[in-house]
């Protein structure tokens, strides 16, 4: 279980909070779906134990900033409205959060603990001392800003999300769903996410580059539940012996039903989009070193050979 603690205080973006913490949410109901247990456990501390958010909304039952991290978990800055003066006013809620941060995050940031930030609480952490050197992005409105405050950070512009080693920094609002997905992947699996991902209608999700997407995820933006069964059936178990009848029986529909669906709200043929995912983890998996035959085992095809037919194709696309 990874303990994920969100760093709430006064005036915090909703939406920085509630976005990734819906995600980590929807992956722990899919892994139980799965008949797997729970992996996120999510804590909301800070100095106060009431603050009103961004929008007005009060946010109570916050725990008190522990003294002590468990062995495993990440803790999440969030955003608040304004300029950097604004955000980083010298009131004693975000004096207390900057010491915690400082005295009990930072010494123990490292593979099992990692700092989120979303949108403005990368300057929330600069100004806390923990962005050092590493690479890391903040809103578009505000790297200025950053670079005067973390001089010896690699700030990046033009990015969704920055990961380097613990520090993981995503741009905007909306920036920390990628990021919380992106994690999710990692930690549960492509389906898991893809699945996420499926109720929180954000099929397009996007990577640290940004030009990269995972292919569970790509050919999802509709909304068609026979559609949307299929995808589910083929990205959880890709390896399976797709037939046309199989593939329909998924759907509840015929065949022939099937492909004229596929054709207007994915574009593809079923077997041309069981293919697509299959490829799209093959690629993955070699990306990650794995050895042809472990990358067509993996992602289903019965042979390299028949995986390097797949990437031939895909080639002469």
């Amino acid at each position: 279980m990874i303990d994920v603690f969100f760093l709430v205080l006064p005036d915090s973006l909703l939406l920085d909070l509630a976005g990734p913490a819906e995600a980590f949410r929807l992956a722990n109901q899919q892994l139980r779906h799965a008949g797997r247990g729970p992996t996120f456990r999510m804590r909301y501390v800070g100095p106060l134990p009431e603050v009103d958010s961004s929008v007005g909304l009060s946010l109570s039952k916050i725990e008190a900033l522990p003294n002590e991290l468990p062995a495993r978990c990440w803790v999440v800055v969030l955003g608040r409205p304004g300029s950097a003066p604004e955000v980083l006013r010298r009131q004693r809620p975000w004096l207390a959060a900057r010491d915690w941060l400082a005295r009990v995050v930072a010494p123990r940031l490292g593979d099992e603990t990692k700092l989120l930030t979303v949108c403005v609480g990368a300057l929330l952490a600069a100004d806390a001392g923990l962005v050092g050197t590493r690479c890391v992005t903040t809103h578009h409105e505000l790297l200025d800003e950053l670079v005067r405050l973390a001089p010896a950070a690699r700030v990046q512009a033009n990015r969704v999300f920055v990961e380097d080693g613990p520090l993981l920094s995503s741009a905007g609002i909306t920036a920390g769903i990628d990021l919380a997905l992106h994690l999710i992947t990692r930690e549960c699996g492509p389906a898991i996410a893809s699945a996420a991902a499926q109720v929180m209608v954000a099929f397009t999700r996007r990577g640290p580059q940004d030009t990269q997407r995972s292919p569970l995820l790509a050919h999802r933006d509709h909304l068609h539940p026979a559609v949307h069964r299929v995808q589910d059936a083929v990205c959880a178990a890709p390896a399976t012996d797709w037939t046309a009848q199989r593939l329909a029986a998924a759907a509840h529909v015929t065949p022939r039903h099937l492909a004229r669906l596929f054709h207007t709200h994915v574009r593809l043929s079923p077997r041309a989009y069981v293919e697509h995912v299959r490829r799209g983890l093959a690629q993955h998996a070699l990306a990650g070193g794995a050895s042809n035959a472990d990358a067509a085992q993996l992602a289903g095809f019965d042979s390299p050979r028949r995986l390097r037919q797949a990437l031939q194709r895909q080639r002469a696309e």
